[in-house]
């Protein structure tokens, strides 16, 4: 062979390998996908690799084994609205607005006002900036509207997601199947007592006036007429919620109305296998929020009786099932070492919910005290795992405290991606407490927020291994229990709670079902609860004066925000049947 012959042997060879590597260093440098799965109201022991060995989550359980599980992950309010609005802004709810003082701590009606703000920055909107296809399937719960029924300020598309397809509301007690059971009679118990005991003290006030002739018998019939439309108007409400909030939306299109319940996980699973196979060649963000396993509890017919717990365990286990099938379609395709997967609870488990007939219908918290809508670990502690192959090593726990507020910054630094430098970001990232390159979590306070009252706050000193959290306030249960069953969930402010001056202390790694407070002659003590007062100063000069979304005349039901199909019967049924799909 002639020299100029060997020459360009090898510069053909040369240029072969360049091209290799560049190939193999571009599919590398590949953006992240990212799968965010949110199951409602599932606690610390209701999954196996936390401890349950009874419900079967091999799914959950894999997440964890083939890469980290997170026991210490918590949320700053342990509510469905104010926890997901942490999840996707990576700020704490009472920054935009989204904590209430009164009874309602979450959205109660679709046709409302209230809703995530729409100067608020998520991140699917940062993520699809640069390049993302975005989706939404499942339990939205932040909103609708601002003024009329076409503003849609509050909807998913609205706020970075290309795609949405779920409830935009909630699951509630009303959308199933026992009709003789309502999340708003559940919330206020006497609310038909009241109405009556009201209705009979205005009429007789109606009569006095007529007889001492204050009015004429057609002011009389005209302020009956007033005060009974008053008196009904709630009763007409609460009878409807199930055709008012039980409906399914893709994108601004109302498609079922009211919900189907039985087979809505079959059509959410087929919905994201569908996105992940369309958006297969780019970097996707996939939102997985279930509508399980809040009630009303629902299961296809596949997983009706195949839990030792009862419909509650059905339900577990038919997400765990939907959970699988996400992941196998990310191995099919190809795509699992390219995908950040992230799978966790917005609070823990309703301990106060029970069916008509008896059977719990809320979940276990483990170890824990108390559950949802509390400030103890119970409803605050939510079962976590996260995998991202060759990323993150199998078979990591990270028993440091992470917050849902952690996703935002995690998933803007594994993409490249800057920080938004015009507002507080109360989030971490997670990633170097889970590889390791940390050893001690990068809050050292966080606030735990019951309504938009500062009610607990957890301290981590930069030394030593503690994690501390003090109480100023704690909810009053029901005697003998860990609950507020007289009430539904817990409520905020007196006589509901108890407040604590000099507050109580917790060493939550010593003793993390909170039995044993320090004592006040601990010389740890003294130190802790001012370094924590200091803290909650320092916190609260950050908060901007915002309005809330929890007022009243924001929360109420109103008529012309109602979204209906098929006006005026606002009745119409999806044309999909999946049970094939299985």
């Amino acid at each position: 062979m002639g020299t100029t012959q060997a020459v360009k042997l090898w510069f053909l060879l040369g240029l072969v390998v360049t091209l290799f590597c560049t190939v193999e260093s571009a599919t590398k440098a590949r953006k992240p996908n990212f799968v965010l799965l949110m199951v409602d109201d599932l606690g610390m022991g209701d999954v196996g690799c936390f401890g349950n060995d009874t419900i079967h989550t091999p799914n959950m359980d894999s997440i964890a084994r083939q890469g980290a599980k997170l026991s210490h992950h918590v949320v700053p309010a342990p509510l469905c609205t104010p926890s997901r609005v942490a999840f996707i802004t990576g700020r704490h709810p009472i920054r935009s607005g989204m904590l209430g003082y009164g009874r309602f701590r979450m959205i109660p009606f679709l046709a409302s006002t209230a809703g995530l703000p729409a100067n608020e920055t998520t991140f699917a909107e940062e993520l699809k900036q640069v390049g993302y296809k975005t989706a939404l399937i499942g339990k939205w719960h932040m909103g609708l509207h601002c003024g009329n029924s076409k503003d849609y300020c509050h909807h998913p598309k609205e706020q970075g997601f290309d795609l949405f397809y779920g409830l935009p509301l909630t699951n509630l007690r009303d959308c199933g199947a026992d009709t003789s059971r309502s999340v708003v009679t559940a919330w206020c118990p006497l609310l038909y007592d009241h109405l009556t005991s009201t209705a009979a003290v205005l009429i007789l006030s109606i009569l006095l006036l007529y007889k001492l002739k204050f009015v004429t018998f057609r002011g009389a019939i005209f302020l009956t007429g007033m005060a009974v439309f008053v008196l009904l108007s709630p009763i007409i409400v609460t009878k409807g919620v199930r055709v008012i909030n039980c409906l399914l939306m893709k994108n601004y299109d109302v498609v079922e109305q009211p919900v189907v319940l039985d087979n809505l996980t079959l059509r959410f699973t087929k919905e994201a296998v569908q996105f992940i196979e369309e958006n297969q060649n780019e970097p996707f963000v996939l939102f997985l929020p279930y509508a399980k396993v809040h009630t009303a509890l629902f299961t296809s017919e596949k997983f009706k009786g195949v839990s030792r717990h009862g419909r509650y365990g059905d339900n577990v286990e038919e997400t765990d099932w939907s959970v699988g099938e996400i992941l196998s379609t990310l191995e099919r395709l190809g795509l699992k070492d390219d995908t950040f997967v992230l799978l966790t609870s917005d609070n823990g488990a309703h301990l106060e919910e029970y069916g008509s007939d008896g059977q719990r219908e809320g979940g276990y918290n483990g170890i824990y005290k108390g559950g949802k809508a509390q400030l103890w670990e119970g409803g605050l502690r939510v079962p976590t795992m996260a995998m991202y192959p060759g990323v993150i090593p199998a078979g990591v726990e990270v028993s440091e405290t992470t917050s849902m507020m952690d996703i935002f910054p995690t998933m803007l630094n594994l993409a490249g991606v800057a920080m938004p430098t015009d507002r507080v970001i109360d989030g971490q990232d997670m990633m170097p407490l889970i590889l390791k390159q940390h050893t001690v979590s990068a809050h050292e306070f966080m606030f735990h927020y019951c309504g938009a009252y500062l009610q607990a706050v957890r301290y981590r000193p930069r030394q030593g291994k503690s994690t501390y959290k003090i109480f100023f306030a704690t909810p009053n249960w029901t005697p003998g229990t860990e609950g507020c069953f007289h009430e539904f969930v817990c409520q905020c402010w007196e006589p509901h709670v108890t407040y604590h001056d000099p507050p109580l202390v917790y060493d939550v790694t010593s003793d993390p079902s909170e039995r044993s407070p320090l004592s006040q002659q601990d010389p740890r003590y003294t130190a802790i609860v001012e370094t924590v007062k200091e803290a909650v100063g320092e916190h609260i000069a950050t908060l901007e004066d915002v309005p809330t979304q929890y007022a009243y005349r924001k929360l109420w039901w109103f008529p012309w925000l109602q979204p209906c199909c098929n006006f005026p019967f606002c009745y119409c049924k999806e044309d999909e049947n999946i049970t094939e799909y299985l």
